[in-house]
């Protein structure tokens, strides 16, 4: 284990960066022919050129610093991607698979220790941790299959970080009887209380400050360094707290995953940093570590690395089945369940190394470590491979079905107005965030309409373009740039709806220049006269990441709408994205239809209902909408079915009460009486069951009272 002390071949920083982002690059597109997974690559790369192997690199400082940075970046990583809806309604299976995983390979590898290896009970304990914890070093590979939503991957994610206490605790107990010479359980309540103290108040404190900087400072750059900075400052207080930095790391993540949507410009660059530099430098330096030539060094060390590597594999194996069987799981969620379970590296290096200083371990046991750590490594990332095709086949098939069902519907069209630089990026991401589950054969336009042709209107256009069309690149969007001149505004959005067969316009909500201009203004309100599409009318004081919740006003009758069901997938996907509550404020049959087409899309929201039977209920909302909401209006025109006539006091109202509020107001697509919606809506409602609420979410309400968050 000890490092040769013979100078590497390539001692220069730069070159050594060179040779680094070299491995980089060749390395994964090499494998791809071979259908070999890229994280096996890279640590092979890094056995390859580490001290164990040609001796080009030295395993540095820069190595121990970005490898650890990388470990702490893949847990912060999987914290972000989870969604909370899944994370919540898998909750108790990720939590019995965690003390599955980590029971089960305790107690067997306690008994191989003693039967196999001659170890004592408190080598055995020690060795048994080492099985009962394992590393997420395959997550890279189900995030680049676009699975980490999936319910098997969010219950292997949740028992990873049980297991990975547990583990720790186990360490901390035999520490302290080798020190004390006797097992104080004082020291396990302590670390206990302070996991505790740690978790809530990284929930008080980070959602609070979080909403704070975000609605202060909108430069990107600087959002991207604060969460990197709450993200390594959670790492390094849960480490002087005694608890593990790689639990602090997925912590931060879970309680800034709200903040981060994941089609935002920061959650892609977020990443895109990890998934280049941090990730790629820790696996390369997990293969530098490993020496492959203990293997030679007599049958003792092949006997020890055999029965390491069988009970560590069986036994986690053993975890998965039990909670497949427990659960009524599918077979391919065990796969993946046992496979991303089962990779052995940074707790193992960790307990072998404290193992070996206190002479619990032998050399023997020390060697069979690092054998037992690559083929776990190997056989971890070769199947998460081949479950995560076989899974995304499946989703693909459910997906085909869908859209089957659904009668091929035309997928939507949005045009987003823009009128200067400031405003483009805000819409971009509105329209972005409500694009909906399937965004194939949908498209996306940035119309600017100017009725002169002088220099200054000219570059306003152009620029107010760019900036939209960058913000779009930055999440990999794809955004057409229309520029027209005609002889206003309404009349440019008019014709290019006609044109580009557009289905839905957004656009943001004018600023008032005089005493007698309307709450709409005459544009906005031509508009909506002038066509049955869809279009959403947006002002945000705040970044629509930082909202707390959106709040739903939904006229009576409007299920029987048109455009019903495309506006409430446009709302469900927003509510998904950005991790928050929506209430939904209106009559029980109207409540029936939206759950029925929020369940049918498979968006997995925390939706609510508060009843609102007519107008005058609409009042009484002024008092409930707070000013880090979200406020969606659903109006209707004139010679809509769910019109009433105290909508024509709509305007003067929310200019009264809601003048400072985050506002949305949707006009839906209203081309008629949509008789099917109804019988459709009740067949939808047949395949679904609504569950119980379990006592964890009732826990989780009482502490967002205390909390607030």
């Amino acid at each position: 284990m000890l490092i040769q002390a013979v100078t590497p071949l390539v001692t220069n920083p730069v070159t050594i960066f060179l040779v680094v982002l070299g491995i980089m690059l060749l390395v994964p597109l090499l494998l791809q022919r071979l259908k070999i997974p890229y994280v096996i690559g890279l640590i092979l790369a890094g056995m390859a050129v580490g001290p164990y192997g040609f001796n080009i690199l030295a395993r540095d400082m820069s190595f121990e610093v970005f490898g650890q940075v990388g470990i702490l970046y893949l847990m912060f990583l999987a914290g972000l991607e989870i969604d909370m809806f899944h994370l919540q309604k898998n909750m108790s299976k990720g939590l019995t698979f965690g003390l599955l995983t980590f029971f089960v390979p305790l107690v067997i590898g306690l008994g191989a220790a003693v039967a196999f290896l001659g170890l004592d009970v408190l080598g055995g304990m020690l060795v048994a941790s080492m099985f009962a914890s394992h590393t997420l070093l395959a997550y890279p590979i189900v995030s680049r299959f676009g699975l980490t939503k999936s319910p098997p991957v969010v219950i292997a994610v949740a028992g990873t970080i049980v297991a990975v206490m547990g583990s720790l605790i186990v360490l901390a107990a035999v520490a302290g009887v080798c020190r004390e010479g006797e097992f104080r359980v004082t020291e396990t309540l302590r670390l206990l209380l302070y996991l505790t103290a740690f978790c809530l108040l990284t929930i008080y404190v980070y959602p609070r400050l979080t909403r704070w900087f975000f609605k202060r400072y909108i430069d990107r750059v600087s959002q991207f360094i604060y969460i990197l900075s709450m993200v390594f400052l959670a790492a390094v207080a849960a480490q002087r707290l005694g608890i593990e930095g790689v639990f602090g790391s997925f912590f931060a993540g879970l309680v800034l995953n709200r903040f981060v949507p994941a089609k935002s410009p920061l959650m892609t660059r977020l990443e895109f940093v990890g998934n280049a530099i941090f990730i790629p430098y820790f696996l390369i330096g997990v293969g530098m570590m490993i020496n492959v030539g203990v293997i030679t060094r007599g049958w003792g060390t092949l006997y020890v690395a055999g029965v390491m590597s069988v009970v560590a594999m069986t036994s986690k194996w053993l975890a998965a089945w039990f909670t497949q069987r427990i659960f009524r799981l599918k077979a391919l969620d065990r796969s993946m369940l046992y496979q991303l379970s089962n990779a052995h590296t940074a707790v193992a290096l960790a307990v072998v190394t404290i193992g070996y200083n206190m002479a619990l371990f032998s050399e023997e046991i020390l060697n069979g470590t690092i054998v037992m750590i690559l083929v776990t490594c190997t056989v971890s990332s070769l199947g998460v491979e081949r479950a995560s095709k076989r899974l995304r086949m499946l989703d693909m098939s459910s997906e085909a079905e869908e859209e089957i069902e659904k009668g091929g519907r035309r997928p939507p069209h949005t045009l987003i107005t823009v009128s200067n630089p400031i405003t483009s990026p805000q819409l971009v991401d509105l329209a972005l965030l409500m694009q909906g589950n399937d965004t194939r054969g949908s498209k996306l336009y940035a119309l600017h309409v100017r009725s002169d042709n002088s220099p200054s209107s000219r570059a306003i256009g152009r620029n107010s373009l760019d900036v939209a069309e960058k913000a779009a690149a930055v999440v990999d969007a794809s955004l057409i740039p229309l520029e027209r001149f005609d002889v206003n505004v309404v009349s440019g959005v008019l014709n290019t709806i006609a044109e580009r067969d557009i289905t839905e316009v957004i656009i943001g909500l004018h600023r008032r220049t005089n005493v007698i201009d309307s709450f709409f203004g005459s544009k906005i309100e031509q508009l909506v006269k002038s066509t049955p599409k869809m279009v959403v009318i947006t002002r945000c004081f705040i970044p629509v990441n930082t909202v707390t919740r959106i709040v739903v006003a939904v006229p009576a009758k409007s299920q029987y709408e048109t455009g019903f069901r495309r506006w409430v997938e446009a709302l469900g996907s927003l509510a998904r994205e950005l991790g928050c509550r929506i209430i939904f404020h209106c009559a029980d049959q109207t409540w029936q239809l939206v759950r029925a087409v929020l369940m049918a899309g498979r968006y997995d929201v925390r939706a609510e209902h508060q009843k609102m039977n007519d107008w005058d209920d609409f009042v009484m909302m002024a008092n409930s909408v707070l000013d880090d909401d979200l406020f969606v209006v659903v109006t209707a025109r004139r010679t809509s079915v769910s019109f009433d006539s105290d909508m024509d006091a709509l305007p003067d109202f929310m200019q009264r009460y809601f003048s400072r509020n985050n506002l949305v107001v949707i006009y839906p697509e209203q081309t008629g009486v949509d008789p099917d919606m109804e019988t459709m809506s009740r067949a939808m409602l047949a395949d679904f069951e609504t569950p119980p609420t379990p006592l964890w979410l009732k826990v989780r309400a009482l502490l967002r009272r205390l909390t607030g968050y």
